[in-house]
């Protein structure tokens, strides 16, 4: 509707974002009521009031006719006889909705693709391949305590469901140590069961009695530390509790998951009523029913979760004990986004496997294994097509290419043209063959031209530059007499080195630009590409990276203005400069050094693939911010996250690193924030281990030096 008023993005997008997002489908009405300053914009400001009044009017009409990317009906008749049908694209679709084609008795499945079956399909092959192990995935030990030490370090980039940074967390936090505990962590992690996170970890690591209201319980809820988290496990309580059969329990489950609040109000005196033949106080079946009431709303299916611990188990196992086939496969499923190639491939060196360059003796097409690391393929190699890279590949079956010339005698030329040439002389191909990429790129095309002649030649029955050549009898190979690549230049310097492999490939194999600044860049910096998904609309964050992608965009005010892609060691993080910031700010943004830009998040999009944007504020060169002399310590602490048991550890375990520095304690609820001096008693030094110290106990990147 703010499109259709012709209102500015920013302002209509101000307005939404003012909508709360809980309870789920909130409607404008209880908005405005739940919001004050949703309700202060509608009295104060008509154009507002306009707005929300026609939107009003369009709230709840249907925008289009959906279709479930996974939903199939299966009738024992031909549909057409049950239910209506029409035909949107080339598949026909049923026009009832889901739950009206249950309730007319048709069979409904959802049929779930995932890619992660490829990828441990792939992980198994690599494997097999490479050291000639043959894994049953299907018949794991489900105690491999390996793979349990994988998931408490948080070494969870690629394994299915935990890697993100708030699985992560909890892995580490949680320390799982069986498969009941990694089905509890899918279960855990969405948005109603979070609250009980706190409560859930506690109990798992005996800081909080486990109790039980009957003895019954026990049995049922032991594995879950005595917490309802399964709608199974409702379903369990009201048959040992209400005396239901498992079908009543099981319609018990889903009245309670969809909320239907009239029918659970029938259900509930005949859940007291068994519990009274069963001879249980009825104050306790009271409290149980309403304990069930509480946790069915969000509880989640333990079969789901269980198929999905499962998977996520045999992808940690896989990458706890085989770790670089593991990842060539998880890279190879992920070719084509540069984002999380450039995440995966900083999960790698950690864990010590090498990501070595594409190369003209090594290289497949895509990713394989070479000696313990991983090789990046040919096709990684910008203007380097199919049709190359085929015949560079189907020559080298008759033996590895012993030089540059030999290379450009064997492979066709009309497929491997200069710009191939160019591009895998400067992603770093032909290192290995000797020469210098300054060296080559100097003289290749003199050398192509002279190759390109004497394949012509060769066609014509003609004598050509390569009579210079003998051939082997033993190899069939030509080689080189007496011409040679001339060696008359330096190689270019490291940062130049990595620019042109860049430029190459995409992004850096060999180096980075941030590597030699790794182990400070937290000391300015409060967020980065992998964790700036677990911060809130409006935070203000501190990154740091290259200068990837700039593109200009002229205001209205013919100011120009512009976006901006900064690249750090985990991805890429999107950032807009407004006309006035970009202006003060050009020239750093243009130096290719590596910058750190303080500004504010903008979330933005659907809440399961929000957009996130840092709104720019300042800019400083990373060696100039490592350089600056600090004043400040400060601990962000997140309510809604942080208890009073973390900040007492914060304030014990900070007490160690006495300093000069002031240290404050920022308390953030909501959309206010709370500062708190800590005193003189409490200045602090500022290093690695105070902030790996506070991190631990508040999140990662809460400490702040400033």
């Amino acid at each position: 509707m703010g499109r259709a008023l012709d209102i500015p993005y920013s302002e209509a997008d101000r307005i939404a974002k003012l909508i709360p997002s809980m309870p789920l489908n909130i409607t404008l009405d209880e908005a405005i009521k739940n919001e004050p300053r949703l309700a202060q914009e509608e009295k104060s400001n008509p154009a507002i009031a306009k707005l929300l009044s026609l939107s009003r009017i369009l709230e709840g009409i249907n925008r289009h006719a959906s279709t479930h990317a996974a939903g199939v009906v299966i009738s024992d008749v031909p549909l057409v006889e049950r239910v209506p049908l029409c035909l949107p694209k080339d598949d026909v679709v049923s026009q009832y909705s889901m739950n009206d084609i249950q309730a007319v008795g048709m069979t409904k499945f959802d049929f779930l693709g995932l890619k992660t079956l490829t990828v441990i399909k792939n992980a198994l092959n690599f494997i097999q391949e490479s050291k000639g192990i043959e894994i049953d995935i299907d018949n794991l030990p489900l105690d491999d305590k390996k793979t349990y030490k994988l998931l408490i370090n948080g070494q969870t980039d690629g394994v299915f469901q935990l890697e993100s940074t708030g699985m992560t967390d909890l892995a580490i936090n949680l320390k799982p140590d069986h498969i009941e505990d990694i089905i509890a962590l899918i279960a855990l992690y969405r948005p109603g069961p979070m609250k009980m996170l706190p409560e859930f970890t506690a109990r798992k690591q005996g800081k909080t009695k486990i109790s039980y209201e009957l003895p019954q319980l026990e049995s049922i809820l032991k594995e879950t530390y005595g917490i309802i988290l399964y709608q199974e496990q409702v379903m369990q309580i009201a048959g040992a509790i209400g005396g239901y059969t498992m079908a009543e329990a099981d319609t018990l489950r889903k009245v309670m998951s969809k909320k239907k609040a009239a029918e659970m109000e029938k259900e509930k005196p005949k859940f007291l009523e068994g519990a009274k033949k069963h001879k249980i106080n009825e104050n306790k079946a009271k409290t149980i029913w309403e304990q069930m009431e509480t946790f069915a709303e969000y509880g989640f299916n333990k079969s789901h979760s269980t198929a999905y611990a499962i998977i996520a188990y045999q992808t940690a196992y896989l990458k706890a004990h085989y770790p670089a086939g593991f990842f060539v496969a998880v890279l190879a499923s992920e070719k084509y986004n540069l984002d999380k190639i450039i995440r995966y491939m900083s999960a790698c060196k950690e864990m010590g496997i090498n990501i070595l360059p594409p190369d003209i003796n090594e290289s497949k097409r895509d990713f394989s294994i070479s000696g313990g690391n991983i090789r990046f393929g040919l096709a990684a190699i910008k203007n380097v097509g199919l049709a190359a890279i085929d015949s560079v590949i189907s020559v080298r079956q008759d033996g590895k290419f012993t030089s540059f010339m030999d290379f450009l005698s064997r492979v066709d030329l009309r497929k491997v043209n200069k710009r191939v040439i160019e591009s895998l002389i400067k992603c770093g191909a032909f290192d290995s063959s000797g020469y210098k990429r300054s060296q080559l790129m100097e003289h290749y095309e003199k050398a192509m031209d002279e190759a390109q002649r004497s394949q012509k030649e060769k066609l014509s029955n003609q004598s050509s530059f390569f009579d210079q050549f003998d051939t082997s009898s033993s190899s069939g190979e030509n080689k080189l007499k007496s011409y040679q690549i001339p060696d008359d230049v330096p190689e270019w310097d490291h940062k130049k080195l990595l620019s042109i492999e860049r430029e190459a490939l995409g992004f850096y194999i060999t180096g980075h630009p941030l590597l030699r600044f790794s182990d400070r860049l937290k000391l300015v910096t409060n967020a980065n590409s992998g964790n700036l998904n677990t911060k809130r609309d409006k935070d203000n964050v501190v990154i740091a990276g290259i200068v990837s992608g700039i593109s200009e965009k002229k205001t209205r005010r013919n100011d120009i203005m512009c976006y901006i892609t900064l690249e750090d060691l985990q991805g890429s993080i999107n950032t807009i400069f407004f006309a006035d910031v970009y202006k003060k700010y050009y020239t750093i943004l243009h130096e290719e050094e590596p910058i750190v830009i303080k500004g504010a998040l903008d979330i933005s999009g659907v809440e399961e693939t929000p957009k996130l944007t840092v709104i720019a504020q300042e800019v400083t060169s990373l060696t100039q911010s490592l350089e600056n002399p600090y004043k400040q310590v400060r601990f962000m602490v997140d309510a809604d996250k942080v208890s009073t048991e973390n900040i007492s550890s914060l304030i014990s375990s900070i007490k160690k690193f006495h300093g000069k520095y002031e240290g404050y304690v920022h308390i953030l609820n909501g959309k206010s924030e709370t500062i708190i001096y800590l005193g003189d008693e409490f200045r602090l030094d500022i290093n690695d281990k105070l902030k790996k110290e506070a991190d631990g106990i508040l999140g990662e990147g809460a400490t702040i030096y400033s």
